[in-house]
């Protein structure tokens, strides 16, 4: 199940296109997806039935971040460079080098030659892409090879091979061919792929409709397919340049007092990192931004790039001359188109901090307020919770948690080892409970809760009540939380005669309840567990001739488990200092156990 926090940002997703990046607890990135809508894809990690490696996947995600792009194949060429960024650890597909997604490659050989590979090697051969489809990569491919061939055959072999009569080959098969030739087809094939490819969709476009004036159907639909395949191929990408100039793009969003920042590293034609900021304003937006982009600048280790990209707000002159880095403003093109996308990212980045701002505020303060409401209190600002736990009516336990404003205060929980209680009894353990917490509080003068709320029916509301009213003189609203037959948060007992008070399931209200009662309910299990397995421990070690508290608290400090003091040697619990008729008679009292166990066993 997701946790609060995910379930609060999936509301929010936005219905574009764009790249999830999931982290775990340590905010070390496990996963890198894209989506042509974000909020269908990451809702559905945590809204549908996970199997297999994926459902381990999600039981790791503690957190995730989106960054928008405008079209689904920009989002699919950011979730590969950032997979081959961050290299995580359940993106098995891109393990290796591109994992299956295409390139096309120009060869570096004295007769070079075209073909799609997956793999990008450091090998001086030119690469492009990589695509999504490798349907399109290959129908590029025996496109380039038609228009602008360069080597189809073996090499030199004396005669003329069958791509050369084809026209598809230069004829390294039969001759020399002169670089300059080479260089002439590989100049062409880097603009068309560079996504120059006017003159060939003309020319596509030309084959395709004679090949329908002659009533050649299936060659115009072929010839069809082919331009699809090639514009899918070649667009000019936003993510994706052809412009290796390192640059990095500062856009913002301002609201409300806060401003929010976006950062695009571009390196190697590819956005490689974005960096975020949050913060209120002091000033103007402006004045923030180019403050902060000087500052930006000088961390030590900060690497400059040869170019700023920055909004018209933002006055270039200003960033140039304090950074050192030539600032410029884009007005048309892919790097205006870059500036958008940032500044898009950084209004969704403050949407989502304001709307779930919102959100925490109706499910905690807001919850407060309508349960005092429900209940007719002037207020439910600090609410304490109780609630038992044994096993048989042994190491009997209580537990008290509080809210304050909606939210769990943990540095106010509190455990209770029950002295006066030796066998399972609500009433008793209700009593000793509520007069050793609200006694104590009394004696420090510590403020009392505007409302407590006890795991149970009548029979505890009532012994609550007689200590309150009786022992000590207080006048604090008590509710019970009642279950149904689920086991699930039902309805309250509250008021003189303990009345049911129906709280609306879709309510805030409701939700809080439920949320005290799981919590106190899990405090005091967790409690009760950690006590019952110390005693279990103890009193295996107390039955042991010649171990005091002493030994045994030495035992359990140095080895940590019954497991591991199970296992060792005569000479490993001596080196404790015990003695050595002591250690052997503890090593064989353990081995006898478990060969009984064993015995039983059989």
């Amino acid at each position: 199940m997701a946790s609060e926090h995910i379930e609060n940002k999936l509301k929010l997703l936005p219905e574009k296109p764009g790249v999830y990046i999931m982290k775990d607890q340590n905010g070390k990135v496990i996963y890198v997806g894209k989506s042509k809508n974000l909020k269908n894809r990451v809702r559905s990690y945590f809204k549908s039935r996970q199997y297999g490696r994926r459902a381990k996947l999600v039981e790791n995600i503690a957190d995730y971040e989106t960054i928008i792009t405008a079209t689904d194949k920009e989002s699919f060429l950011l979730e590969i460079t950032l997979i081959q960024k961050y290299r995580p650890y359940y993106n098995v597909r891109l393990k290796n080098g591109t994992g299956g997604y295409p390139y096309i490659k120009i060869t570096n050989e004295r007769d070079p030659r075209m073909l799609v590979t997956s793999y990008v090697k450091n090998d001086g051969a030119y690469y492009y892409g990589p695509y999504p489809n490798i349907y399109a990569a290959d129908e590029t491919l025996k496109f380039l090879q038609k228009m602008y061939p360069l080597r189809r055959c073996n090499g030199y072999q004396g005669r003329a091979c069958l791509y050369y009569h084809m026209d598809q080959c230069l004829g390294a098969c039969f001759r020399e061919v002169p670089e300059a030739e080479y260089q002439a087809q590989i100049k062409k094939i880097k603009s068309f792929l560079n996504g120059n490819v006017t003159e060939a969709k003309q020319i596509l476009t030309r084959r395709m409709n004679e090949a329908a004036q002659n009533l050649e159907f299936e060659r115009a639909a072929e010839v069809r397919d082919q331009l699809n395949y090639i514009q899918a191929t070649v667009e000019k990408q936003k993510i994706i340049s052809h412009d290796y100039t390192q640059r990095d793009v500062f856009n913002f969003y301002a609201d409300k007092g806060w401003l929010s920042i976006q950062v695009f590293y571009i390196r190697q034609a590819r956005l490689m990192k974005r960096t975020k900021r949050l913060f209120p304003i002091l000033s103007t937006p402006e004045e923030e931004v180019t403050n902060f982009i000087v500052q930006f600048y000088d961390q030590q280790d900060r690497v400059q790039p040869r170019e700023i990209l920055v909004p018209k707000s933002i006055d270039t002159d200003v960033i140039t001359q304090l950074t050192g880095i030539p600032a410029r403003t884009p007005v048309r093109g892919q790097k205006r188109a870059l500036l958008r996308m940032a500044q898009e990212n950084a209004k969704y980045v403050l949407d989502e901090k304001f709307r779930l701002l919102e959100m925490n505020q109706r499910k905690t303060v807001g919850a407060a307020h309508d349960l005092s409401q429900v209940l007719g209190l002037p207020s439910a600002h600090r609410i304490e919770a109780f609630d038992h736990s044994h096993i048989d009516g042994a190491d009997l336990v209580s537990a008290l948690v509080v809210f304050e404003d909606g939210k769990p205060n943990k540095n106010m929980y509190r455990k209770y080892k029950l002295k006066t209680v030796t066998h399972a009894d609500e009433a008793a353990s209700t009593r000793e409970v509520i007069r050793r917490r609200y006694t104590r509080l009394l004696k420090e003068h510590s403020e009392l809760p505007d409302l407590i709320l006890m795991d149970g029916g009548e029979i505890q509301l009532n012994a609550v009540k007689d200590v309150l009213e009786n022992e000590l003189d207080l006048d604090i609203p008590v509710a019970g939380m009642v279950k149904n037959p689920k086991h699930k948060t039902a309805d309250l007992l509250y008021g003189v005669n303990d009345q049911h008070v129906d709280l609306d399931p879709h309510s805030q209200a409701f939700y809080l309840v439920q949320r005290i009662q799981d919590e106190v309910h899990r405090f005091a299990i967790s409690f009760h567990h950690d006590l019952h397995s110390k005693n279990s421990m103890t009193s295996r070690l107390d039955s042991i001739k010649g171990v005091g508290p002493k030994t045994r608290n030495k035992l359990l400090r140095n080895f940590g488990s019954m497991k591991k003091i199970e296992a060792a040697s005569v000479e490993e619990l001596q080196q404790l200092g015990i003695s050595k008729t002591v250690a052997q008679t503890i090593h064989y009292s353990f081995a006898n156990q478990v060969a009984v166990g064993e015995h039983a066993q059989k």
